[in-house]
């Protein structure tokens, strides 16, 4: 039984949580089908297909339930225009397909709100480790009933980074400061474990989507943490992102 202790919250997040924790219900029985099939690769591929889309079937019920007149856009079903063009869902079903697919426990849903364009309030949710990770404009970062704050490393030297394309130049460099290199297939809980301090510095994708960085850079932000583009500026566009960390090792990583 899914149970997440925590804290009072506002009403929109209110209607977040309970959507995502309905959907963890299917996914999570699914997972557990899943991990006990001998199935083939096809078979797999259409198995958490149907997962992914039940996912984001309840999470589009029930968030558009609440607020009906909220815009929405999804990796799954595109964009719903809503009468309320300032507000928007984002959402992402099952973050980390191919682990899900492979029984490895490492996968999240995430949705985020956006209002005139601006992201105020998201969660990320593990169902697998009971783990809510949330986060609203203006009030700080939590994981479950406790609230997170980014890692207080200065130095590269030890760090624990995660990436989404581990290209060989970037290897290299990071190994040169002995850094830790992960790569784990979701980008959403890259994101919420870099906000919780349990890794230094995140590398995401070349193109990332929105749905993907939505949730987590609200997070990040609410933790501590910053964005910057490949010539070192602070950004807050998800187009724009190369690196991810700490103030103090933003600069620093924007360099490798």
């Amino acid at each position: 039984m899914i149970s997440v202790k925590l804290p009072p919250q506002s009403s929109i997040m209110g209607v977040m949580t309970r959507a995502v924790v309905k959907a963890s219900k299917g996914l999570l029985r699914d997972f557990s089908e899943l991990e006990n099939l001998q199935v083939s690769v096809k078979g797999s591929k259409a198995f958490v297909t149907s997962a992914d889309l039940k996912s984001d079937q309840i999470l589009r019920q029930e968030l558009l339930h609440a607020r009906p007149a909220y815009s929405l856009l999804s990796e799954e079903s595109g964009e719903v225009a809503g009468e309320d063009g300032s507000c928007r869902w984002i959402i992402d079903p099952l973050d980390g397909t191919v682990n899900y697919m492979h029984g490895f426990p490492h996968w999240a849903i995430s949705v985020a709100l956006e209002k005139n364009d601006e992201i105020v309030a998201a969660i990320t949710y593990d169902p697998i480790k009971n783990e809510m990770f949330w986060a609203e404009k203006g009030c700080g970062a939590h994981m479950n009933d406790r609230k997170i704050r980014v890692a207080g490393k200065n130095s590269l030297s030890g760090v624990l980074v995660t990436v989404a394309t581990p290209t060989e130049p970037l290897l290299s460099r990071l190994e040169s400061f002995s850094a830790s290199i992960r790569k784990t297939g979701s980008a959403t809980l890259n994101l919420a474990y870099l906000a919780a301090g349990r890794t230094d510095v995140m590398y995401p994708s070349v193109s990332p989507n929105k749905w993907d960085m939505a949730a987590g850079m609200l997070l990040l932000r609410e933790a501590g943490g910053a964005f910057a583009a490949q010539d070192g500026r602070l950004t807050d566009n998800y187009a724009e992102v190369f690196v991810a960390s700490n103030m103090d090792l933003l600069p620093l990583a924007a360099k490798i």
